[in-house]
C-alpha cells in the first residue's frame, strides 16, 4: 500500500462496502486515516446513495436482527448489537445507514449495521401529566436532518386517563426530539390538534405503522379520514430543521375518497410514496414527485393481490431493481417479492438461512458514526488520552531536568 498514491486509494476505497472499510483501517496508519476522516465518510455516503450499490435488507425476526446484501442474497449475517435483552428489539427507521433501535420509550439507540457501531440515546423521562393514570401510544421517528447536518430521533407519546380508552383524542400528549449533534433532548411545545388523533388504534393493528417515513427533511405519518372525527385523509408532517408539525394534502382522488380505504405511506427512490389499499384486493401505489407539491401525486402502478397470499393486508415498496424494471415489495411483514412494472407479475425473493416471518429495512452501507463506537465513549477516550499526553509531557520535561541537572559519577 504504501507505494499507491493515496489519492487513488482514496478512489478505490469509495467503491467498497463499508464492511470492506472497516477491516481495511487495519492495513496502515495512513488507510485508517482516511477512512476515518469526516470527509471521506461523507464522500463515500454520497456515492453509496448516487450509485444504489452494496445495499443491505435488514431482517427482523422474532428475537433477531439479520441483514443481506441485496446483491448477494446467499448469507444471512446476525447482526449483533448491545440493545439484546432476550425479547424483541424494534427498529423504527433507517437513514444513510443508520438505523433506530427501541426496547423502550427511554431503551433508544442509534445503530450502524455495517460498522457494528452504536451510539445509545440518554433517557429521556416520560412525564405523566396531572389525571393522567397510564401512558398511551408511542410513536418514533428517524430522520437525518440535511439543513443543520443533524441526525434526529422524534418520540410522540399520549397519555390516557382510562386504559380502556382507545381513542383517548382529548388528551395530552408528549413531542421530544432527540439531535445527535447535540446529544441531548428538547421537549417541542406543539398544540398541533390533528396529533391527538394521530394516536388512533389504526396504526397499531400492524407492526410498523407508528414510525415515521422520512423523506423532503421530514418525518411523515399517514392519517385516514374518519367519519365525525377527521374531515379529510391526511399526512402529517413534522419538518426536522424547523421542528414543527405540518399538514401534506394527498392527491384530490385519494383526500376526498372511499372512506374505507386503508393508507400506508413508504419512501420510494428518494419520493414519499402512498399506498391505498381497497378491501384486500389490490393497492395503488401513488408518488409524490416534487415533494410537497399537490399536483406533483402520480398514480405509479397498481397491485393485486397474489393469490399466494390469504391476507393482503399491508404492502409497501422498498426498491427499484437496478434496471428499473421491478419493484422490490414487502408484503405483510412476512415476505419479499419483486413486481414487475411490465408484466404486473410478482415473483417471491428467496433468501436463504432466512426466518419464516420477518418486517425488512432498506439499509445503506456506510461508516456513519465512524469505526470508533459511542459518540461519548470517544470522548471520554480523547480527554483520558489528552490527560495521559500531558502526563507524558510533564514525565519528559522532569527526565530532561534530571539529564541537564545532574550528572553520573562512577
Amino acid at each position: 500500500m504504501t507505494t499507491i498514491p493515496m489519492d487513488i486509494v482514496n478512489d478505490l476505497f469509495l467503491r467498497l462496502p463499508a464492511k470492506t472499510l472497516v477491516r481495511f483501517r487495519a492495513l496502515s496508519k495512513p488507510c485508517c486515516h482516511l477512512i476515518d476522516s469526516p470527509d471521506f465518510v461523507s464522500s463515500h455516503l454520497n456515492r453509496v446513495l448516487e450509485t444504489g450499490d452494496h445495499l443491505m435488507i435488514l431482517l427482523r425476526g422474532a428475537l433477531h436482527l439479520y441483514t443481506v446484501d441485496l446483491d448477494s442474497l446467499d448469507t444471512v449475517s446476525d447482526v449483533e448489537h448491545p440493545m439484546k435483552r432476550g425479547g424483541p428489539t424494534e427498529v423504527f427507521g433507517s437513514s444513510n445507514g443508520l438505523i433506530g433501535l427501541s426496547n423502550s420509550p427511554t431503551d433508544l439507540a442509534i445503530f450502524n449495521p455495517s460498522t457494528r457501531q452504536i451510539h445509545r440515546l440518554p433517557p429521556s423521562p416520560i412525564d405523566l401529566p396531572d389525571g393522567s393514570t397510564t401512558r398511551g401510544y408511542v410513536f418514533y421517528g428517524l430522520g437525518y436532518d440535511s439543513v443543520n447536518d443533524d441526525y434526529k430521533v422524534v418520540r410522540m407519546v399520549q397519555f390516557k386517563r382510562d386504559s380502556d380508552d382507545e381513542l383517548g383524542c382529548s388528551f395530552p400528549y408528549e413531542v421530544k426530539v432527540f439531535s445527535l449533534k447535540r446529544n441531548s433532548w428538547k421537549r417541542i411545545d406543539s398544540s398541533f390538534p390533528t396529533i391527538q388523533l394521530l394516536f388512533y388504534f389504526y396504526y397499531h393493528l400492524l407492526y410498523r405503522r407508528g414510525y415515521g417515513v422520512l423523506a423532503g427533511n421530514s418525518l411523515h405519518w399517514v392519517l385516514p379520514r374518519r367519519p365525525g372525527l377527521i374531515a379529510f385523509n391526511i399526512i402529517v408532517r413534522f419538518d426536522l430543521a424547523l421542528e414543527e408539525f405540518e399538514i401534506l394534502r394527498l392527491p384530490e382522488a385519494v383526500a376526498n375518497g372511499d372512506v374505507d380505504i386503508q393508507m400506508d405511506i413508504a419512501v420510494l427512490d428518494g419520493c414519499l410514496c402512498l399506498m391505498c389499499n381497497y378491501d384486500q384486493k389490490h393497492v395503488d401505489v401513488w408518488i409524490m414527485r416534487e415533494y410537497n407539491v399537490r399536483d406533483s401525486w402520480t398514480k405509479a402502478f397498481t397491485v393485486q393481490k397474489p393469490k399466494s397470499v390469504k391476507s393482503f393486508a399491508y404492502m409497501r415498496p422498498l426498491v427499484y431493481s437496478k434496471d428499473r424494471d421491478k419493484v422490490l415489495l414487502e408484503i405483510n411483514n412476512t415476505k419479499l417479492v419483486w413486481f414487475d412494472l411490465e408484466t404486473r407479475k410478482l415473483s417471491t425473493l428467496r433468501i436463504k438461512d432466512c426466518p419464516s416471518s420477518f418486517s425488512a429495512e432498506l439499509v445503506v452501507s456506510s461508516l456513519v458514526l465512524g469505526c470508533k463506537g459511542d459518540v461519548n465513549n470517544v470522548k471520554l477516550r480523547k480527554e483520558q488520552r489528552a490527560k495521559e499526553d500531558k502526563l507524558m509531557k510533564n514525565s519528559n520535561k522532569r527526565d530532561d531536568f534530571l539529564s541537564k541537572g545532574f550528572k553520573l559519577v562512577l
